[in-house]
């Protein structure tokens, strides 16, 4: 056989080559011509639930009118998007379009097995599956993962979740999530690191996340959630900065998981800084129509104070509020610091600028399905058209989150219609606001007793308060009712109004109290710190139950009285100013004038006051407190044992309640009259026992003094008159302070040193209180 020459010239290689490049071309794809239809009639093949009326209008493809290949495509993806379908098939038959397909069974119910740490209620709470609805393998996995994120948040990390089906007739399925709950991660130990000021003790009263105890299965703070460490970082924050460290920072926060232990280990990281305190504190501006001189007066900062961020906004504020009232528009105040590392002092000049000219072009609020706009509207300084003062706008989110009424609050703003109009946005998340709370109580004066209460602190959605108490001990009862509104005629003024019940038993003195009456008070700011209170009382109370054995005092005083007394207190609270949060100091004093009306005539004064103080990097308190009080009856009235005063254990301890003061031992009883002053004094320290602070544990030493003496009457048909005077009183002892989860309790142990015949001593008392 014979070859082409020029096939075998270039020998056996090239020949291949030439093969193998001819069956490609033969294999290539040659170039076809896109596709069209046109469909005038489409059929639907397998559904069941699904009106074919409805995959037609989800397909959305025209009738008699050509459609690419592509467009086919999205009209298939379309109907596999809707999630009714497990499988989706359109097949064309010439000018018919046949869709086939098949349905996702419907949920027949749905279940969460193998749970016991969270209740079947909040879990299918979180599921986007419902009964009735088609199943969806995605949704049943995102479900699983919203219920195994609700079991990290409560600390169980190692929880999991299976979605499975169980399949019924009718293309019906049973839903079920299994899960594997597994141990709580703990909380082993929360340590810090760089800390020179303040001690871990110290330090882990701050933080939220709290160590593992003895307590565990009650203390529920313990539990290990990630997202609670940004909370903890900002309290560090909050509280360092407060007390002079402005370089304060979380360098890092570390949780390492112990296998062995089943718990994590927390730990921070932090760099204190510096302590400053406030240097020189001076105010400028540039704008001739200010004031410098007027600003700078009205600067109450003084040199030497411990630098507080809250302090420096507050003067800022409060220098704003000047301004306005000035008549100076669109002027903020802007601080600037000036640092003096070598004496650790800040220096802070207040610049007086002119800023932007934006007005206010409305307030919008969303959320608030309950909550009445008014009641959000009446916590900003700033109306539509005025000058927009952001930091006024800051300060009126923080008023609406103190309220208590939401659970989220966020405040914005966004440009309004025009360049120099802005619009405020307020979008709140509510919260329930309604407690009904069941409680018992037992104290070594009163015995046990036990208490109801119900209280709504947004009442209507109108931020009115009602309260209803109801308190039954062993020789007492107590009902009272309370409405408050705190904005009347919105302004920022509270009112409230009481009716109260309440009657007494003394057994080992044989005579009961009785009282029914109505408060009613009106409360409002003189300055930041101070509050002034005006008050109206109408009450009639009784003195019953008298025997023989009583005193005679006091069987004169068995009448019925009506008093009708107006008052007023003023109260100074450090608190309410920041100054210092290591310390604090609350003064208050008030009078009380019966005789506009009714028998009761006379003229009570009373003033108190508390300071405390933290030293030790903060592990020692030490607290001071006292009272005094004074009853002066004016015209025929002779105050009676229900206007007098009386000891009780939060006044002297180491005495039983009535136990000191004016006594008349003519009487078989041996009654305690009580007396028209009081003077009481006390001083502690409460310091931490070396035990975890998380069990709540702590310890006290304390001291007190007072006395109870004066009676109008010493003397009713009597041998020897009552010996009325002035007789002090002391003594000290040691506490143990237990802030349970139930309740505090507290233990006191009192040696009287000081004592006068017929005084009744108590070396022991405690009192405890929860409510549920």
């Amino acid at each position: 056989m014979a070859y082409p020459k020029g096939l075998i010239a270039g020998g056996p290689h090239r020949a291949l080559a030439a093969v193998f490049a001819f069956l490609l071309f033969l294999a290539a794809p040659q170039p076809a011509e896109a596709q069209d239809f046109s469909f005038s009639s489409i059929a639907i093949e397998g559904n069941a639930r699904v009106e074919s009326a409805t995959i037609v209008a989800l397909a959305d493809l025209p009738r008699g009118q050509p459609v690419s290949a592509a467009e086919v495509a999205e009209a298939q993806s379309a109907v596999q998007a809707s999630g009714f379908f497990q499988t989706v098939e359109f097949v064309p038959q010439g000018s018919r379009l046949l869709i086939r397909v098949v349905e996702r069974p419907t949920i027949n119910r749905i279940n969460v097995e193998g749970n016991r740490a969270i209740d079947d209620e909040v879990l299918l709470g979180l599921l986007s599956s419902q009964p009735r609805r088609f199943y969806s393998p995605q949704a049943a996995e995102a479900d699983a993962i919203a219920i195994q994120s609700a079991y990290a948040e409560a600390g169980r990390f190692a929880a999991s979740v299976r979605p499975a089906i169980i399949r019924r007739a009718n293309n019906r399925v049973d839903l079920v999530f299994e899960v594997t709950e597994g141990r709580v991660i703990e909380i082993e130990r929360v340590g810090f690191v760089g800390n020179r000021a303040y001690s871990d003790r110290r330090l882990r009263r701050v933080v939220e996340s709290k160590q593992a105890g003895a307590l565990r299965t009650l203390i529920r703070r313990d539990t290990f959630v990630a997202g609670r460490i940004d909370v903890d970082r900002q309290l560090l924050r909050d509280f360092y900065t407060s007390r002079g460290y402005a370089d304060f920072q979380v360098v890092d926060v570390t949780s390492e998981f112990s296998r062995e232990r089943g718990a994590t280990f927390v730990t921070f990281t932090i760099s204190e800084g510096q302590r400053f305190r406030f240097g020189e504190i001076t105010a400028s501006t540039d704008l001739p129509e200010v004031d410098t001189a007027k600003f700078s007066r009205a600067i109450r900062l003084r040199p030497g104070r411990v630098y507080s961020p809250v302090a420096v906004d507050n003067e800022i504020a409060r220098l704003e509020r000047l301004a306005l009232r000035e008549g100076l528009d669109f002027v903020r105040v802007d601080p600037v610091i000036g640092r003096n590392p070598r004496d650790g002092t800040l220096d802070v000049e207040f610049r007086i600028v002119r800023g932007p000219r934006i007005f206010v072009q409305r307030i919008d609020i969303e959320g608030n399905e309950t909550t009445l706009d008014r009641v959000i509207r009446r916590q900003f300084d700033t109306v539509e058209g005025d000058p927009f003062n952001p930091r006024a706008i800051r300060e009126s989110a923080d008023r609406i989150r103190a309220l208590g009424f939401f659970e989220t609050v966020d405040v914005s703003s966004r440009p309004g219609s025009a360049e120099d109009q802005t619009i405020v946005d307020v979008d709140v998340v509510e919260q329930p606001t309604g407690t009904l709370s069941f409680g018992a109580s037992y104290s070594s004066d009163t015995g046990p007793g036990f208490i109801a209460g119900f209280s709504e602190s947004n009442f209507l959605g109108r931020g009115q308060a009602l309260s209803a108490d109801v308190s039954i001990g062993t020789g007492d009862q107590n009902t009272q009712v309370t409405f408050t509104e705190p904005f009347f005629l919105d302004r920022n003024l509270s009112v409230s109004f009481s009716v109260f019940y309440r009657t007494t038993d003394f057994d080992d003195q044989s005579y009961t109290t009785t009282e029914l009456g109505f408060r009613t008070s009106a409360t409002f700011p003189i300055t930041e710190a101070t509050r002034l209170t005006l008050s109206y009382l109408l009450a009639q109370d009784q003195l019953s139950g008298t025997s023989p054995a009583t005193s005679a005092i006091i069987l004169a005083e068995d009448r019925d009285v009506i008093t009708s007394e107006i008052g007023y207190q003023f109260s100074f609270d450090s608190r309410r100013i920041g100054l210092d949060p290591d310390r604090f100091y609350r003064v208050s004093f008030g009078q009380d004038v019966a005789g506009l009306g009714g028998e009761a005539q006379y003229i009570r004064t009373e003033v108190t006051g508390v300071a405390e103080r933290q030293v030790f990097q903060g592990d020692v308190t030490l607290r001071a407190r006292g009272q005094a009080g004074a009853v002066f009856s004016f015209g025929d009235y002779v105050t009676r044992a229900n206007d007098r005063y009386f000891n009780n254990s939060r006044k002297i301890r180491g005495f039983s309640p009535r136990g000191i003061g004016p006594r008349d031992f003519e009487a078989d009883d041996e009654d305690a009259l009580g007396g028209n002053y009081e003077a009481f004094a006390s001083l502690e320290a409460e310091f931490p026992l070396g035990l975890p602070e998380e069990y709540g544990i702590s310890g006290g030493l304390f001291a007190d003094f007072g006395s109870v003496w004066g009676l109008d009457e010493t003397c009713v048909g009597c041998v020897t008159p009552v010996d009325d005077g002035f007789e002090l009183r002391s003594a000290v002892g040691v506490a143990v302070l237990w802030d349970t989860p139930i309740g505090p309790l507290r233990f006191n142990f009192a040696v009287p040193l000081n004592e006068v015949d017929g005084d009744e001593t108590r070396n022991f008392n405690f009192d405890i209180q929860a409510r549920f």
